[in-house]
């Protein structure tokens, strides 16, 4: 474990575990979590002899609580910084909602030689919010809804999300895991409440197109089909669509957060990607 200071002052929190000269993995969170909720993948490819990496976001889990910077521009500011600190070559960028937004942000940009391959993940490219540019968007009104919802009862929203449709819980026959609800809430309990407020905007008015046509490496792009949070018609298939070397891996029935649900389908299918 270990912490970046940013250009502003903003300290990011990160693990790094495994052989300093194995190939990494660096995983992005979603909203409002933090680099634990990677744990399972973590540890899977630390199995597989990997270095795995995972910061917390600015405002989220260990990181600062700062006032300013929560935009994709800083986001993928602050990545290049924990990247330029550990002087990382070559590596395999994974996002998973949010995080996908900030991956292919900071791919987009990133210096030579630092990606290798990337993964979009349940991710919110191209962008999520509904415009006359994007009619198969979602309403701007959800988005005011979350924002009302978290300003209202922070501590409550943070159950209901993750029991109902972020695992797909509120389907029926689903099976419910309440270690993966209370840790969710555990994860978004720890970070900022200004941060989470703030990143609403960020991850679903980012218009991510000229990112994803700018990115040269291969990106897996898997998701959901009945993703409830970011719909699959209006995200997957068309950031792969976008991407010059993008692979689209749909999941028929699988929720926004598959890869808590169902990691034994989901690291393989990771594992191959970063192998071929």
């Amino acid at each position: 474990m270990g912490t970046v200071t940013t250009s502003d002052g903003t300290t990011i929190f990160y693990k790094d575990w495994g052989p300093r000269d194995a190939q990494p993995i660096v995983f992005h969170h979603g909203w409002p979590l933090s680099g634990d909720d990677w744990d399972n993948q973590m540890l899977f490819f630390l199995s597989h002899g990997y270095r795995v990496i995972a910061h917390d976001r600015r405002g989220h889990g260990r990181s600062s609580q700062s006032s300013t910077g929560h935009d994709m521009d800083t986001y993928a500011a602050d990545v290049a910084a924990v990247t330029d600190a550990l002087d990382l070559k070559d590596a395999v960028h994974i996002g998973h909602s949010t995080g996908g937004g900030e991956v292919a942000h900071y791919v987009a940009r990133a210096k030579p030689g630092r990606v290798a391959k990337a993964v979009l993940l349940s991710a919110v490219p191209p962008v999520m919010v509904k415009s006359d540019s994007n009619p198969g968007g979602t309403p701007i009104e959800v988005f005011d809804e979350l924002r009302a919802a978290l300003a209202a009862n922070r501590a409550q929203f943070y159950i209901d999300l993750p029991t109902g449709p972020f695992y797909g819980f509120n389907r029926e026959g689903a099976k419910v895991s309440q270690g993966l609800i209370d840790n969710w809430w555990r994860q978004g309990m720890r970070g900022a409440a200004n941060a989470h407020y703030e990143c609403i905007k960020a991850f679903s008015e980012t218009d991510f197109t000229e990112d994803l046509r700018q990115i040269d490496v291969p990106v897996l792009v898997g998701h959901g089909t009945d993703d409830q949070i970011v719909p699959y018609a209006d995200a997957g298939p068309l950031s792969a669509k976008l991407l010059k070397n993008g692979t689209l891996k749909s999941y028929e029935g699988f929720p926004h957060g598959m890869h808590g649900t169902h990691p034994e389908v989901v690291n393989p299918d990771l594992l191959a990607f970063v192998r071929s």
